[in-house]
């Protein structure tokens, strides 16, 4: 599981990232719970739920087609597209409230990502064939 390793290395420093930016931003405005109106903060929590949702089934499709010895270029190539998209996104939601070029590659990449490996999975499944 030495390529899977990688990416969810990746998407831990992406998660402690995110995670210090709230934590930055609820000391330096003195918010313990909740983001008390600051649309700054309620931005930083957003960014930080929405790659915590999503990393953690990215890296499972990932363990899976690793398991199934899928070729490593294609899982790195899943897992470059899949952090890329994790960070566009992340960037996109700290930077805007509403639409932006980084939320919605960001997620484009995300999901391209997602459902090809689901596809290649389903594949592997009903076929029994390995890539």
């Amino acid at each position: 599981m030495h390529i899977t390793g990688l990416y969810a290395a990746l998407s831990a420093l992406l998660l402690v990232v995110l995670g210090y930016r709230v934590i930055a931003r609820r000391h330096g405005e003195r918010i313990g719970i909740g983001d008390n109106g600051d649309r700054e903060l309620a931005k930083r929590v957003r960014a930080h739920a929405n790659a915590a949702e999503y990393l953690p089934i990215g890296l499972i499709l990932m363990l899976a087609l690793e398991w199934n010895q899928t070729l490593p270029w294609i899982l790195h190539l899943f897992g470059v597209v899949f952090i890329l998209g994790r960070i566009l996104h992340a960037w996109g939601m700290s930077s805007s409230s509403g639409p932006s070029k980084g939320r919605i590659f960001g997620m484009i990449l995300t999901l391209t990502s997602l459902i090809g490996m689901s596809l290649l999975l389903l594949w592997q499944f009903l076929l029994g064939a390995t890539i």
